[in-house]
């Protein structure tokens, strides 16, 4: 094993994460729960959308539609970064990665690492609010029949987590060529909060809009993952659904390193 690829390397970076992570955990807590503020506003447009219509829409009732967005909020509390962006951008414009540079780590595996820990204390730490609302909403929560969906939905969840690091990550790359990445980072976050499924289900679009949406990366973040889970994506369209996502997958790997190799050619020539 190379020294920038040894485990117990980046093991240490995670339970430092951890450790760091942890400090903040009632800043999280207190994320979270007005987090659900967003999604109460939700359940009372929906109930009027339902009553108003009287009926369903392309196959969501009241009761599915509510479970839809306890699914988005359990999801991306789960596969979202937190402020990952800021530090890595932080990292670049205040010299910190001077230090990665003589060293045999790698930064994409350092800041992975800090990623996986930081999840793992966010979602610790928002669960129990987020379990009160679900015990509250109980009788719409309708639960896979076959073992294998709960497999696909983990194995898609999983894939969105990694996905979303490797944008965030290439996002912050910028801060190689320019001062204040906001701007750039926020456009794409509005894409990612409209066509990720966070704002409304991606199925309830037309389908020649969908046949175009699920191309695009933003569909594998959040959407793919709960429509997995809720019987929505199935047979043919779910193996479909999980190579595509797994190609989205490579390609943002794949642009991560490319922007490192670019940002870090650019910072050197700078430096001289």
């Amino acid at each position: 094993v190379s020294k920038a690829m040894n485990p117990a390397k980046y093991l240490s970076v995670f339970n430092i994460g951890l450790q760091n992570t942890f400090v903040y955990r009632w800043n999280y807590f207190l994320r979270a729960l007005f987090g659900l503020i967003p999604l109460a506003g939700t359940v009372f447009l929906w109930r009027a959308v339902f009553h108003e219509r009287g009926g369903g829409l392309h196959g969501y009732d009241y009761g599915s539609m509510i479970y839809y967005y306890l699914l988005t909020l359990l999801v991306s509390n789960l596969v979202t970064p937190t402020e990952d962006e800021w530090q890595i951008a932080a990292d670049i414009r205040e010299g910190q990665i001077n230090s990665f540079l003589t060293k045999p780590v790698s930064y994409l595996g350092y800041r992975l690492s800090i990623f996986l820990s930081g999840r793992l204390v966010y979602t610790v730490v928002t669960l129990p609010p987020i379990a009160l609302i679900f015990l509250y909403y109980r009788h719409y929560i309708v639960l896979p029949d076959h073992a294998v969906i709960y497999v696909y939905a983990c194995f898609s969840t999983l894939m969105a987590a990694f996905m979303q690091f490797f944008i965030t990550y290439t996002l912050a790359m910028m801060a190689f060529w320019i001062l204040e990445i906001s701007t750039i980072v926020f456009i794409v976050y509005s894409f990612e909060y409209f066509l990720g499924g966070q704002m409304f289900p991606i199925d309830i679009m037309p389908q020649s809009v969908q046949a175009v949406m699920k191309w695009l990366p933003f569909y594998y973040e959040l959407f793919c993952p709960i429509a997995i889970f809720t019987g929505r994506l199935r047979g043919p369209a779910l193996f479909e659904g999980l190579v595509i996502q797994f190609g989205w997958l490579l390609v943002t790997l794949a642009a991560a390193h490319l922007m490192w190799k670019k940002g870090l050619g650019h910072y050197q020539a700078v430096a001289g």
